[in-house]
């Protein structure tokens, strides 16, 4: 994630009773990351919204907010059914992982202790992190959701503390109401936030009437924040041989901004970078011709990519074509920004990095 807003069709911990009707406003709006929880409404209205929001070009996000062991499992167990593309919340990750494993939905529980419905976050600064460490060592878990404003004690130090011990992502959720949060949330080195009864209820400052406005207005505020964020950007780095040399003096010329992120490359690419620039992190995926392009494109069909660099010769052959087509589509799918030239990459890094 580049620190995604996402819409919860939500209000005070329950799905809204409208909310397929809502949808129509929260996409003209401009949300593409789009949840709502595992209570409010029967499991066909949940499978007619998953499906509505995916239609839609959306992301789907399922948050679970039950507290008994029962419900939790069978939200689980709706979750798949549903197709999310990922479950937040919940308290039984040692449960819950494994019946997620054959699925590719990811899984962000709650770190901590989770207490009443709406929902608080109990305990300190030191037990929930402590939780948070131990919740992202399980495999399936893919990242954390930290009810950071359901939290009665310091919600900065809360925050930056679970980010700085976790590296995996990590989205702050609840009670987000405001511009100051969002840009706490961003300083603080989220993955990204969610809002919902704020917007339901008109709670941001608008020119405009309406749930649509109140989207767009969360939208420039994340843009905003992005720019503040500290947390690491997952970057891909390919090129055709005939471009890779321009990658490399892209590269260097970026480097002290790229060696604050994590990399991923082809294996040929990646092994030319680590020689050229050093310092960089750089996960090597295969070489392009023995199946890393394919690689790459997995990991944007699972959202772990926040933007992928692909210096892209014009004048090379049908193969590379080919490669770079199946990448762009699958980019334009999932919402991921490409880049095929250095002024295309030089706008990427200048609008989410700070360049």
């Amino acid at each position: 994630m580049a620190f995604d807003f996402i819409f919860m069709l939500t209000e005070d911990d329950s799905t809204v009773p409208d909310a397929r009707a809502r949808l129509e406003e929260v996409l003209a709006g401009g949300a593409r990351h789009i949840g709502f929880k595992d209570v409010g409404l029967p499991f066909d209205e949940l499978k007619a919204l998953a499906r509505d929001i995916r239609e839609a070009g959306g992301r789907v996000y399922l948050e679970v907010v039950s507290l008994d062991a029962e419900s939790e499992l069978r939200s689980a167990r709706a979750a798949i059914g549903l197709e999310v593309d990922c479950l937040l919340g919940g308290t039984r990750a040692a449960e819950v992982a494994p019946m997620l494993k054959a699925h590719p939905i990811r899984y962000y529980p709650f770190p901590g202790e989770i207490v009443g419905h709406p929902s608080v976050l109990a305990g300190s600064v030191e037990t929930i992190t402590q939780s948070a460490r131990a919740l992202t060592e399980l495999e399936s878990v893919h990242g954390l959701d930290l009810l950071a404003y359901r939290f009665a004690g310091n919600v900065p130090e809360l925050m930056r503390s679970v980010c700085s011990a976790c590296d995996k992502p990590v989205i702050m959720a609840g009670s987000i109401d405001r511009a100051e949060r969002i840009a706490q949330v961003a300083e603080a080195g989220a993955a990204g936030f969610t809002v919902g009864t704020a917007a339901l209820k008109g709670q941001f400052a608008t020119t405009e009437e309406g749930l649509g406005a109140q989207v767009r207005a969360i939208l420039s505020l994340t843009l905003a924040a992005r720019r503040m964020s500290t947390a690491p950007r997952r970057i891909a780095l390919v090129a055709h041989n005939a471009r890779k040399s321009h990658l490399r003096a892209w590269v260097a010329r970026h480097a002290d901004i790229l060696r604050r992120q994590k990399l991923i490359s082809t294996g040929g690419t990646g092994a030319m970078l680590l020689d050229a620039v050093p310092g960089l992190a750089i996960q090597r995926l295969q070489r392009g011709s023995h199946g890393g392009d394919q690689q790459l494109g997995a990991l944007i069909a699972t959202g772990e990519l926040d933007a992928v660099v692909f210096f892209a010769d014009p004048h090379g052959h049908h193969a590379s074509d080919v490669d770079l087509m199946a990448l762009t589509r699958l980019a334009i799918l999932h919402d991921t920004p490409i880049a095929c030239s250095p002024a295309a990459a030089d706008l990427v890094v200048s609008a989410s990095l700070g360049g």
